[in-house]
């Protein structure tokens, strides 16, 4: 088994684990739109697989497209193919198929709910950027995600550094790519939030969205929370989330100036996670 690791590396002259998966690709290859054949003659079209393995290889590694591997490609053709793709919206698509996916094979546990931000740096700035008031105010940039019960993304949405917390919830919740059934007594949605959105504001748009909070109030006891029957709303779930997107490191810290190509990473790492949980990947 090594053996053969060691000859598919030195063929691809890349790890294996940045390469995409034939099962997961058979997923993936129905959202890329076709291309328009070329009438004059010149270099064949890059294999589309080669170039999704190309931005994945970026996406996960964190490394500069001009420091892509030969073996992947030219690095201008699978930039410029990251951007064809972007603009066609297959990133988000593909979020959105693997939400599906997962719903059909183990199910979007929709009853417990979390939501939380994380910010990272951004030494690029760009309009979505803004300073951080936890790192001497540097370019940095606020990610808002919201989780189902096993930490499943589920919602989305990007902003500066400084932007409170609060101010992404509402977006976040519009963001989900997939319809939310509507909660009911016998199918109630909870949703679990810390103590920066512990607002009037918020509580309004928990009730407007038909959730029932659960909102860790300043200055209130915790431990009462546990007297709760069947609670299990747990907000490390969303944490643990946000840990699995820093893998990929392209995320970890923001090179992308616009904010379009920043999300198309962000859904890339979304619809991974998600097939991933789904058992997609290992088939």
């Amino acid at each position: 088994m090594a053996q053969l690791q060691s000859l598919v590396e030195e063929t691809l002259g890349v790890d294996p684990q940045y390469q995409i998966p034939d099962t997961l690709w058979g997923r993936m290859k129905p959202l890329i739109p076709p291309h328009k054949k070329k009438t004059k003659r010149g270099r064949p079209r890059m294999d589309d697989r080669k170039a999704m393995n190309g931005i994945f290889f970026v996406a996960r590694t964190g490394c500069q497209w001009k420091a892509l591997p030969r073996s992947l490609g030219k690095k201008s053709t699978v930039h410029d193919r990251f951007q064809e793709w972007r603009k066609a919206g297959v990133f988000e698509e593909m979020w959105r198929r693997s939400l599906l996916d997962y719903d059909s094979m183990k199910g979007i546990d929709w009853e417990w709910q979390s939501m939380d931000t994380t910010m990272t740096k951004a030494p690029l700035g760009g309009k979505s950027t803004g300073p951080n008031p936890t790192d001497r105010a540097k370019s940095g940039t606020k990610r808002s995600i919201l989780v189902d019960g096993y930490g499943v993304p589920i919602g989305l949405a990007v902003a500066g550094a400084n932007r409170h917390d609060i101010k992404l919830a509402e977006k976040t919740l519009e963001s989900m790519p997939i319809e939310r059934p509507r909660p009911t007594r016998r199918e109630p949605q909870n949703l679990s939030l810390d103590k920066g959105y512990d607002f009037p504001s918020i509580d309004e748009l928990v009730d407007e969205w038909g959730y029932t909070g659960h909102i860790a109030r300043r200055g209130v006891d915790q431990s009462k929370r546990r007297r709760i029957p069947r609670y299990r709303a747990r907000r490390w779930v969303v944490e643990r989330t946000h840990s699995w997107m820093n893998r990929f490191r392209r995320l970890l810290i923001r090179w992308e100036e616009k904010k379009k190509n920043y999300l198309a990473m962000l859904h890339l790492a979304c619809a991974w996670i998600t097939w991933q949980a789904a058992g997609i990947h290992w088939r």
